[in-house]
């Protein structure tokens, strides 16, 4: 097999469907220089099957444990030094990407050395045109995390490209040897927060995250995930109270907890909005 430049990671568990849909929006992505590697992460249902049916040319690496997030694309990762690629892009499964979605956060990362991680827009997949990820705002002194422009009308403030406070593991973009240096993600973070925890760790080697808006990807937001907003919160949550511990920011870790109710009524009018996109797209998975 010919040194691929762009490796791009899918990671699938029990989605079959998602992921046949993701694989299609990237098959108009694909230079010949390029190549997509699914992991299957432990799946209990047919997904293997369906994905190798649909896609039999497409590398699946099997895994005979579900992972979780940070340990499937770690597995993934191995498999991309094996093949020597360049560049990898870590891809949600429940998503469609824009045609050539990867040209621009590789350009970003071959035009800005500093760069170390290269982010795209999001928008919502059942609101194409409502803002998911417009680059990201952690303050870990004061107990912040979030997305720009989260539920926002995309507008001209949000095409800007530029550095951005962290990167979402939703999808983006690093060189091969800077996610090696700097230890892939933390499998300690057992759901959500190890895309932020990774972010900070490629700052700390004085590298940036990148937004770039030329760059287009649509989520179906929370579609791996099953339970209340108040599981999901309790989760998220947690995995904060770790992202702090692990930084030592003490202050950060006490203001989060003090505004945990406000968190927990945020959650829940984003839990509504997430639920009537999937009703209105006919889409309730």
């Amino acid at each position: 097999m010919k040194r691929p430049e762009l490796c791009i990671v899918v990671l699938n568990w029990n989605g079959a469907g998602d992921t046949i849909a993701c694989l299609h929006s990237l098959s108009g992505s694909l230079s010949p220089s390029s190549m997509v590697l699914v992991v299957d992460n432990g799946s209990t249902d047919d997904s293997l099957s369906r994905i190798r049916a649909a896609f039999p040319d497409t590398e699946i690496l099997s895994l005979p444990l579900n992972l979780g997030y940070a340990g499937g694309n770690n597995a993934g990762f191995r498999r991309v030094m094996e093949l020597q690629a360049e560049f990898v892009i870590f891809l949600n499964n429940d998503t469609v990407v824009e045609r050539g979605f990867s040209a621009p956060l590789i350009h970003a990362l071959r035009s800005d050395l500093s760069a170390g991680i290269a982010v795209p827009k999001i928008f919502y997949h059942a609101r194409p045109h409502s803002l998911w990820y417009a680059g990201g705002v952690v303050r870990l002194s004061t107990g912040l995390i979030r997305h720009n422009g989260i539920r926002k009308s995309d507008a001209a403030e949000f095409n800007r490209p530029g550095v951005t406070g962290y990167a979402t593991g939703c999808c983006f973009t690093m060189r091969c040897q800077d996610f090696e240096r700097v230890g892939g993600f933390d499998e300690h973070f057992g759901m959500y927060a190890e895309d932020v925890d990774l972010s900070l760790r490629v700052r700390a080697l004085g590298l940036t995250v990148r937004y770039e808006p030329g760059s287009v990807v649509w989520h179906k937001v929370s579609a791996s995930l099953s339970g209340t907003p108040f599981k999901k919160l309790a989760k998220k949550s947690a995995a904060s109270l770790r992202l702090f511990i692990k930084h030592r920011a003490w202050g950060g870790a006490l203001l989060f907890l003090l505004l945990l109710p406000f968190r927990l009524a945020v959650s829940s009018a984003s839990a509504l909005f997430s639920s009537s996109t999937r009703i209105k797209s006919g889409h309730e998975g």
